[in-house]
């Protein structure tokens, strides 16, 4: 059937499923407004916290830390936002996108039909995933510039104020926010690959984004765990607010360097997997 389909006269494998029908079809997808709609809110719900609670102020304690300068800026706000994001809420959207790509097509008895279509294997797992990674970029964007305009609007716009002390000149501000959205994102294909990969492994889409949601957090746990010394420098947990030396006069890049190379190399790992177990897999739903 596979040699037959391929000698078809004007069949390409590479022209189905195109990125822009897949990017369409999860756009339209309720999960996805609604997780644009919950990053869209957070900027808005820090604010009235701050309005309601009153700035926070670590100087009476002599510790100063981000949140401390979250109302200086829009700048710090944004920086502040990510802070309290980055450990569970933007590991979210993550793992939605992508445990819920191939498992909610079996689970609506849609892959087998997208297969006979014929859609390759291959060509059928690239476009999602490319979709996924898109989606999940697009998910990082959002939240800081939304933070960005939210805090421009309540507490101005000005240079970075830095929690070690001084600022960051407002020209640098935002190539620095650049960079730490760029290294979250980078951070998060761990749990990226742990859904795609539990994706491919289940019809139930809810196990693979679960799955992938619970062992970010048993890693992040382990890394909690000092007792194991430099073996928590193999998790991917332990680099994950190592973007935090963006915000410093003199950037330092050994940290990310490493946190990303970390991170890289367990996703390369699991997308293979991913691929290999899908190509073998027999497609019943």
């Amino acid at each position: 059937m596979s040699t037959l389909v391929d000698s078809a006269p004007g069949y390409r494998a590479g022209r189905t499923l195109p990125l822009r029908v897949e990017a369409v079809r999860q756009l339209k997808r309720r999960r996805t407004m609604v997780m644009a709609g919950v990053l869209s809110a957070l900027p808005l719900v820090l604010i009235v916290a701050f309005a309601v609670g009153g700035s926070p102020d670590g100087r009476e304690n002599g510790r100063i830390t981000l949140m401390d300068t979250a109302t200086a800026s829009a700048a710090n706000f944004a920086a502040t936002c990510l802070f309290v994001s980055a450990g569970f809420l933007l590991v979210v959207p993550v793992a939605l996108f992508h445990g819920d790509t191939v498992a909610s097509e079996a689970n609506w008895s849609s892959l087998r039909y997208l297969l006979a279509a014929p859609v390759p294997r291959t060509r059928l797992l690239w476009s999602k995933l490319a979709v996924a990674l898109g989606f999940s970029a697009a998910a990082m964007v959002l939240l800081p510039l939304v933070a960005l305009a939210a805090g421009t609007i309540a507490y101005g716009w000005g240079p970075l104020e830095l929690p070690t002390g001084g600022t960051l000149p407002t020209a640098e501000t935002l190539p620095r926010l650049a960079l730490v959205v760029a290294f979250v994102f980078v951070s998060q294909l761990v749990t990226a690959g742990l859904a795609f990969w539990l994706s491919t492994k289940t019809d139930a889409p809810l196990g693979a984004v679960g799955g992938a949601v619970g062992l970010t957090i048993v890693g992040n746990v382990l890394d909690a765990v000092t007792a194991l010394g430099s073996w928590r420098d193999v998790l991917p947990a332990h680099w994950q607010f190592a973007w935090i030396d963006a915000l410093q006069p003199q950037l330092e890049w050994s940290g990310m360097v490493k946190g990303a190379a970390v991170s890289v190399a367990y996703a390369l790992v699991l997308f293979a997997l991913a691929f290999r177990n899908f190509a073998r897999k027999d497609i019943v739903s």
